[in-house]
């Protein structure tokens, strides 16, 4: 059965020139010095100017139909694009979250006006999201949300603090998860697309181990939407929610995060380390496997599908792959003493503090493993 992934006719001759054009885009500019491949950049590695380079040559807003500003290109043409720029370690994070789950949300969900609004500067690098799910004290129970929003006349009423939210502080609109209506704690939630900066909204740093600042804390008091800002159907929240995070659990961020160093470390690995090659085959092997996993997510979700209880299998085993890499180079690999910092030593360095996060972010593995083994169920 063919794939509703890609055409046939897209999915050899011209994914192959895409990928070289992406690939030779890159090594240019690192060799041209305008970023530092880094671990784990897609989260951390927040540059606006580079993710307006790449919307200019129409790798932002791929999949968004062209009648909302994007390219009408298909989900795997985008993936072979996300591969690259993850594995060369590109600074992606300032539009990342817009351009892989809220793009999709807002033509799901979105009335004519919000896709008209957004999704156009979505694609040019001109609007950038962040999420307000998680908040203190709530860990992974995306149910237990507190943060409520109460009508007040043709709008509404904001209040409550979310934390955790990726590139706050640069974003111009905000996704914010919030209870509406009492009752079962898994409804009465809906969604709210926030426009920033705005009165009653305010950002504050989180300052991560190494010292960056890509996480904030969002608190809102007495913070007024207009009615047009409701996400979605009233109630509607914890339904659309779920459907996102299926896009942001399953793709290839979830186990290339620490490519630089995997590939910077295989470069290093000799021929007579029979050791270190043998690891180096396994984190190969379970790589691969990975890859078509969430490729079969990809093609579920192209095909107007929702799996979450894939896209969770996924993530779990993605992140449980990107921790065990780093570990497994930290053990194996050799450095010269005093010698200084080495590109690759900074490279392992990345990957060593920003580990813990690979099995928190997007939900706990302990979370994750609950999903698929109810939907197994």
């Amino acid at each position: 059965m063919r794939s509703t992934l890609v055409p046939a006719s897209v999915a050899t001759t011209e994914l192959r020139a895409l990928r070289a054009e992406v690939r030779a885009f890159l090594r240019e500019s690192i060799g041209a010095g305008y970023f530092v491949p880094h671990t784990d950049s897609w989260q951390s590695g927040i540059d606006i100017e580079f993710s307006r380079r790449l919307a200019e040559r129409g790798w932002i807003g791929m999949t968004i139909p062209r009648e909302y500003g994007g390219h009408g290109r298909s989900a795997l043409e985008r993936f072979v694009v996300t591969e690259e720029l993850l594995a060369h370690g590109a600074p992606v994070a300032a539009h990342w979250i817009a351009d892989r789950q809220m793009a999709p949300s807002i033509l799901r969900q979105g009335t004519e006006e919000q896709r008209q609004k957004y999704l156009p500067g979505i694609a040019r690098a001109e609007r950038f999201f962040a999420i307000g799910m998680s908040e203190p004290d709530s860990g992974s129970d995306l149910a237990s949300v507190r943060t409520r929003a109460t009508v007040d006349g043709d709008g509404w009423r904001i209040n409550g603090t979310k934390v955790w939210t990726s590139v706050a502080h640069i974003a111009t609109n905000m996704i914010v998860l919030a209870r509406t209506d009492d009752g079962e704690r898994h409804r009465g939630l809906s969604q709210f697309v926030v426009d920033l900066p705005r009165p009653g909204v305010t950002i504050r740093p989180i300052i991560t181990i190494d010292g960056a600042h890509h996480f904030n804390e969002v608190v809102f008091e007495n913070a007024y939407l207009e009615g047009d800002a409701l996400l979605g159907a009233r109630g509607s929240g914890w339904h659309q929610v779920t459907a996102e995070l299926a896009n942001e659990r399953s793709g290839p961020e979830r186990f290339l995060s620490p490519f630089p160093l995997l590939a910077a470390w295989a470069h290093a690995v000799g021929q007579a380390d029979r050791p270190a090659q043998l690891e180096l085959g396994r984190l190969l092997s379970r790589l691969l496997v990975l890859r078509q996993m969430s490729l079969g997510v990809a093609r579920q979700l192209a095909a107007g599908a929702q799996p979450a209880v894939e896209a969770a299998l996924v993530k779990d085993l993605g992140t449980t792959f990107e921790g065990d890499l780093v570990e497994t180079v930290r053990r194996m690999a050799m450095t010269e003493p005093g010698a200084g910092l080495t590109p690759f030593d900074e490279l392992l360095v990345d990957g060593i503090k920003h580990t813990p996060a690979f099995t928190l972010r997007g939900g706990t593995n302990e979370v994750l493993r609950s999903i698929v083994a109810k939907g197994l169920a």
